[in-house]
């Protein structure tokens, strides 16, 4: 990894820092996602902008407050995020994946973490791993990215529970089935648990 992308890690984690501190302040319920998320539960570095969700309800006052502290923001065509920018950073705010919309129930079950030195919400790892394997499809399948940050949290997922919620899912149960053919999961995994998420 060169400096440049030291600079860049250095730059997504101030942009968390100061988005998260936003939202803190203006009482928004969030948990970080992604990359971010990843990260700060012990995966390696892969930190290209910063995903939060938060329910849809809680959208209007998380722009409200990035804009604030100096963010400029987006609403893209997609119906399920909006962005803020920190200078060239992005943050997504996300408030659906694969149609599911964001609940308070998700948020609450999110860890307290350090991520860049400031503490925020995580999202729980079960779940976390849940919210990368939904929205694969025949668009979006990339089984190379996701390989290193799960084989990182593997140890703090609830696999069942991973494979109950995404069993309707060709492209997430063909990803379970690559885990265990890599021996990354030790044996098959049965789905197990509420099939609902989140």
């Amino acid at each position: 990894m060169g400096s440049h992308s030291h600079a860049v890690t250095d730059a997504i984690l101030d942009t968390l820092k100061r988005a998260s501190s936003g939202l803190k302040d203006a009482g928004v319920k969030f948990a970080l996602a992604g990359g971010c998320a990843a990260y700060a539960r012990g995966a390696a570095p892969s930190l290209h902008d910063v995903d939060f969700v938060l329910t849809e309800h809680d959208v209007p006052a998380a722009l409200e407050a990035l804009r604030g502290i100096g963010f400029t923001t987006a609403k893209p065509p997609e119906d399920w995020l909006v962005k803020a920018y920190d200078e060239d950073r992005l943050v997504d705010l996300i408030f659906r994946v694969s149609d599911q919309p964001i609940t308070d129930e998700l948020l609450d079950r999110a860890e307290p973490m350090t991520a860049s030195a400031v503490i925020v919400p995580v999202l729980e790892a079960t779940d976390l791993v849940i919210s990368w394997l939904l929205p694969l499809s025949e668009h979006a399948c990339d089984y190379g990215a996701l390989l290193p940050q799960v084989r990182a949290l593997r140890e703090q997922v609830n696999w069942p529970r991973v494979a109950a919620v995404v069993a309707g899912s060709p492209y997430a149960t063909t990803f379970l089935t690559l885990l265990e053919r890599l021996a990354v999961l030790e044996a098959p995994v049965r789905a197990d648990g509420d099939p609902h998420w989140p």
